[in-house]
């Protein structure tokens, strides 16, 4: 187990250079822990680091943890694909969800999203490699899932995510992002309130936040190899 404190450090000093080296603020990426298959004892350790945002791929392991961390007040981010099944309670035990691919699944979260909870923060998620193996939706569809989940009431949309087929140089990595940072920029345009560009995982967080990333999410470079 590595020394999750002393990891985190370095991941946030490493995210501020990278942040600097682009000419973007310090504080202008969010690091996401990506703590699936993770124990709470080590999401209780990284709590104590400082850390706030966690991020699940799997409905049951998240509720179950959520039950047994509920005296921290940690912020839930749901970051897997999405079953018709399991809407409702992702609506109702998550802060946001990153993986809204399509307007099926974004009515259902709205419709079931308890009124006595604030709005659900939503990214749409676009698959930006065209693989049939992950979801998201094409780029150029990107606005029109947009625009239904900023119609919806107990949705408040946010911005962008993507999980790009993985690649060896900084270059490739961030042509592979520049058209999906192109795409957010012209939203926000026409969208003011997107404000969630959530790209770069622990292979190419530096070439994400050189695309614009305000948030990264990253598993193994904090916690190590997940358990099998």
């Amino acid at each position: 187990m590595p020394n999750i404190s002393q990891t985190l450090n370095q991941l946030r000093t490493s995210i501020e250079a990278a942040a600097t080296r682009h000419g973007r603020p310090t504080d202008a990426v969010t690091l996401l822990a990506v703590s699936k298959r993770q124990s709470t004892d080590a999401m209780r350790d990284a709590y104590a680091a400082g850390q706030r945002d966690f991020g699940e791929n799997y409905v049951q392991e998240a509720l179950d943890k959520r039950d047994a961390l509920t005296d921290l007040g940690l912020v839930w981010h749901f970051i897997g694909p999405i079953q018709s099944n399991k809407t409702r309670d992702i609506a109702n035990a998550f802060d946001w969800v990153h993986s809204v691919d399509r307007a099926k699944i974004a009515e259902r979260l709205s419709a079931q999203r308890s009124p006595a909870l604030p709005p659900l923060n939503v990214c749409v998620q676009v698959n930006l490699s065209n693989e049939d193996s992950k979801s998201g939706v094409p780029l150029t569809e990107a606005e029109p899932l947009c625009a239904l989940v900023s119609s919806l009431p107990n949705l408040t949309l946010r911005g962008l995510m993507a999980i790009p087929a993985p690649l060896d140089s900084v270059a490739e990595q961030r042509a592979c992002y520049a058209p999906l940072r192109k795409e957010f920029e012209r939203l926000r345009q026409v969208m003011p309130i997107l404000d969630t560009l959530s790209i770069g995982m622990s292979g190419d967080y530096d070439a994400a936040i050189a695309e614009g990333s305000t948030l990264v999410r990253i598993g193994t470079a904090l916690f190590g190899a997940r358990p099998s």
